[in-house]
């Protein structure tokens, strides 16, 4: 199961790069992200190396961060493959919150990042049908 860091930050210049640089001062990769904005704050979702590790370290800047558990799916890179696990998803009627896409450094396919409830029998359910969880 992955885990997700999800950090709410300020919407002010230069406060990602700041959030950047403290991942890259602890030697912890940045696998996948998607940033969601408002006028004033955000939250930064990312798929990292070490969870853990990121959150206290982030934390130790005083960056307001959570630990979730998220799913990974890795497809193939071929067109519809999206849209058919979206419809597995949907036959199965499990609600997806978010996506974002990541891919297997070992493999080089993309891996989609999701959150739904329920993830353990999410992930069992796909797993079932056939799709890689990672």
């Amino acid at each position: 199961m992955l885990k997700q860091l999800s950090i709410y930050a300020e919407n002010k210049k230069g406060n990602l790069q700041h959030i950047t640089r403290i991942l890259a001062d602890e030697n912890i990769n940045i696998w996948g992200s998607v940033t969601n904005d408002s006028a004033e704050y955000g939250i930064i979702r990312m798929v990292v190396s070490d969870a853990e590790k990121a959150k206290d370290a982030l934390e130790k800047e005083n960056f307001l961060c959570r630990l979730t558990d998220i799913i990974g799916v890795e497809m193939d890179d071929e067109v519809g493959n999206l849209n058919r696990l979206l419809q597995t998803l949907s036959e199965s009627n499990i609600n997806v919150d978010y996506i974002y896409l990541s891919f297997n450094r070992e493999s080089g396919k993309p891996v989609l990042v999701f959150h739904a409830d329920e993830t353990a029998e999410v992930e069992a359910c796909i797993a079932a049908k056939g799709y890689k969880v990672v």
